[in-house]
């Protein structure tokens, strides 16, 4: 049994490199993302408001910049599929449900400034800095929401195992992120704005076994 939820741990890391981190770019924003990543789950245990700001500021902005402005979304040769298909087979957040998600990331603020008590939970601001404290808190909700609601999402439309290797893919990533780009920044200097060796079979790139079949994956 913990072989499978490993083995679909490679397979969905797997295909999120293949798939959605070609542009050097990309790579060496997740490499920043995931260091600011790291620094926020520290920073949890001290400052929680600290976590968020730095989280969403930080590293999810990076992150997904390389995803909307760098990554290509034209035809994959390597993978012979079409942005439209990898799109539907994502496990994750596609980039129409990312939109939602920063959407609502980014207009969350204003809630406080039409109730300052966020209907009674919230002390009214009185500062610059206690508005900030409190959007940090709201933010902290909707991280843990958007995770946690995909993954319960995923127990239904694909199954229980799917949605809580997804979690762990997605509370890990930081780890996973920080080996694997952290050359990415020095081929960009280099000149190299896409990676070479995508094409590759996983056990020369990323120290996997084989490389899964696409049918098998997403059946």
């Amino acid at each position: 049994m913990i072989k499978n939820y490993l083995e679909q741990l490679r397979i969905q890391r797997w295909d999120d490199h293949r798939y959605y981190h070609h542009s050097r770019i990309n790579q060496s924003l997740h490499f920043v993302s995931a260091l600011s990543f790291l620094f926020a789950y520290v920073w949890l245990f001290i400052d929680p408001v600290v976590s968020a700001l730095v989280g969403w500021l930080v590293s999810m902005t990076s992150r997904q910049a390389g995803h909307f402005f760098f990554e290509p979304h034209t035809y994959d040769h390597i993978n012979q599929a079409t942005h439209e298909y990898k799109e539907e087979i994502k496990v994750g957040y596609n980039l129409q449900r990312k939109v939602v998600l920063m959407a609502i990331w980014a207009l969350s603020p204003l809630v406080l400034v039409v109730d300052p008590t966020l209907f009674g939970l919230f002390t009214p601001w009185a500062s610059a800095t206690d508005f900030m404290r409190q959007v940090a808190k709201i933010w902290l909700v909707v991280g843990g929401g958007g995770l946690l609601f995909r993954t319960v999402h995923l127990f239904f439309i694909r199954d229980v195992e799917t949605g809580l290797v997804w979690m762990t893919k997605i509370l890990t990533d930081p780890f996973h992120d920080l080996m694997l780009y952290r050359s990415a920044p020095l081929a960009l200097m280099r000149g190299e704005l896409m990676d070479p060796g995508l094409h590759l079979n996983p056990e020369h790139t990323l120290g996997f076994i084989d490389e899964p079949v696409l049918e098998e994956q997403h059946a």
